[in-house]
This record gives C-alpha cells, sequence and structure tokens, in this order.
C-alpha cells in the first residue's frame, strides 16, 4: 500500500510538472512546445519513476487536462493524437525499465511513442480532412522535436539515475547503484 501511495504522488507531481511546464511555454511562445515537447518529460519520467499503469495514465491525462485548464494542446486532434503518442510513452518506458537499462528504455519509449503518435496524427487529421503522410510524419516527430529530443535523452536519464542513488526511488531490477 505504501508503495502505491508513493507512485500515486509521484505521478501526481509528473502531472502537475506537465501541466506547468506547457503552461511555461505557451506563455513563452513561439512554437517552443512543439521544439522543446515539455508534456514529454514528466511522461517518460513517471514511467520509469511509477511503472506502466501510471506511466501510460499519466500520458493520457496530461495533454486532455492542459488542454481543458490552459487550451494547449487544442483537444482535436493534437491533443488527442498526444494522448495516444505520451500514453505509449509512459507505458513503455516504465515496462522495459524493469528489464533494460535507462538509455535502452528510453530509446525504445520514444521511437514507440512516436510511431503511435504518427499513425494517431494520420488517423486523426484524415478525419479532420488534413493530409499527414511520411514527409510530415519525418518533420514532426523528428526534425522539428530535436531539440526535444536531445534534452529528453540527455536530461531523463540524469534524472533516474540521480533519483535512484539517492533511494528515492527503487531500481526495478533490484540492483544496489549507489557507490
Amino acid at each position: 500500500m505504501k508503495n502505491q501511495t508513493k507512485k500515486l504522488v509521484y505521478a501526481a507531481g509528473c502531472l502537475a510538472m506537465g501541466i506547468i511546464l506547457a503552461l511555461l511555454f505557451h506563455l513563452l511562445g513561439g512554437g517552443l512546445g512543439n521544439i522543446l515537447l515539455p508534456m514529454h518529460i514528466p511522461v517518460l519520467l513517471c514511467g520509469f519513476l511509477c511503472g506502466p499503469l501510471f506511466g501510460a495514465a499519466c500520458g493520457v491525462l496530461l495533454p486532455l487536462l492542459s488542454s481543458i485548464m490552459i487550451g494547449i494542446p487544442p483537444i482535436f486532434p493534437v491533443g488527442a493524437a498526444m494522448m495516444f503518442e505520451l500514453c505509449t510513452y509512459g507505458l513503455l518506458s516504465g515496462l522495459l525499465y524493469k528489464k533494460a537499462n535507462v538509455y535502452i528504455s528510453l530509446i525504445v519509449a520514444m521511437l514507440g511513442g512516436r510511431i503511435i503518435g504518427g499513425a494517431a496524427n494520420a488517423v486523426l487529421l484524415g478525419i479532420a480532412g488534413k493530409a499527414y503522410g511520411l514527409t510530415a510524419f519525418v518533420t514532426t516527430m523528428f526534425v522539428t522535436a530535436l531539440p526535444g529530443i536531445f534534452i529528453q535523452l540527455g536530461l531523463i536519464p540524469l534524472l533516474v539515475i540521480a533519483l535512484t542513488r539517492a533511494r528515492l526511488i527503487n531500481d526495478p531490477k533490484g540492483q544496489n547503484q549507489k557507490q
């Protein structure tokens, strides 16, 4: 019970961090959210800290709550597609971290989320009568997002390792990383 409560508190903190980051980047303007991907960081982190179920829930709820509270992202089609993408990030980072190290887990989660996000964009933008082909997929999910991808690859492993060494989170493989 104590562990579930800790996970719930961490997940709520990740949700709050995601909403605050979305608001901050919205206030800074200039489409920085599409470039630096502020909502992705707390969702990926939630998967690592809390496991796949809390990570997936955080991924679904964050774009929805952010859209309702601050209007970013617009709920359809962008927010709905983000719900699929971020759900995949949280789910895969939590699942994979039980079996692989933080770097492999992160890279696979990021690729999986982008593939699911691209598929969701294709379907939802198609419903909205807008084209979304391979060029748009590569541009939005990889080229424009490159600075955010680098931030995620640099920041998230450092945070996960630091929190594990500080014994604020458990190493899912049962290894003591404190040296």
